[in-house]
């Protein structure tokens, strides 16, 4: 499996994702690590086995051991933060105050360069949608000496991987629908 080939399964109605996947992939904005890293965060991020699978199989023999553990802790962590602090932004009151109490050790130590897992961080906020950890990553990235377009790169990857993982999940739910009311 391989970004051509999840390009493939990316219906006609959608060719605008085919072409900015296909673009994207060759972004040079971003290091050889960061992109990957990028890609595979936001593959994560979107839970589709197909995406999770091209992607990973085009992206993850460049990066290293330590890079590609770190990219799935930085989906991971963020899994759970997202929710967490997207909860406390939102309702607001005591509970913002209140200690977080969950462990989140790999931020402190995540076995790469934190401007790397920051911006796979970044990547997967936007994706879930934290309005408080995006605002939060996207300073510390951006401290750290990335500018406004490699940012923008990275979120550009987060929206199409997100969209193209959706698309195919809801055109082959359309697919299974037709074919239970053709039988």
């Amino acid at each position: 499996m391989s970004i051509e080939t999840l390009k493939a399964r990316i219906p006609d109605y959608a060719k605008d994702l085919k072409l900015n996947l296909g673009s994207l992939a060759g972004e040079t904005l971003l290091t050889t690590q960061q992109l990957a890293g990028t890609f595979l965060v936001s593959a994560l991020a979107s839970r589709n086995p197909l995406v999770i699978e091209a992607i990973a199989a085009e992206f993850g023999p460049t990066l290293s051991p330590e890079a590609l553990a770190a990219a799935k802790a930085a989906a991971a962590i963020m899994g759970m933060n997202n929710v967490y602090y997207r909860f406390t932004h939102e309702v607001g009151g005591d509970y913002a105050s209140l200690p977080a109490r969950l462990r989140m050790n790999v931020i402190g130590k995540p076995g790469v360069d934190k401007v790397d897992f920051e911006l796979w961080s970044l990547a997967v906020s936007a994706i879930n949608g934290c309005g408080m950890c995006m605002a939060a990553h996207e300073k510390t990235v951006r401290g750290h000496g990335l500018s406004t377009e490699q940012v923008q790169a990275a979120v550009r990857i987060a929206a199409v991987v997100h969209a193209v993982a959706v698309t195919i999940e809801g055109d082959e739910a359309l697919q299974v629908e037709a074919a239970a009311q053709a039988a």
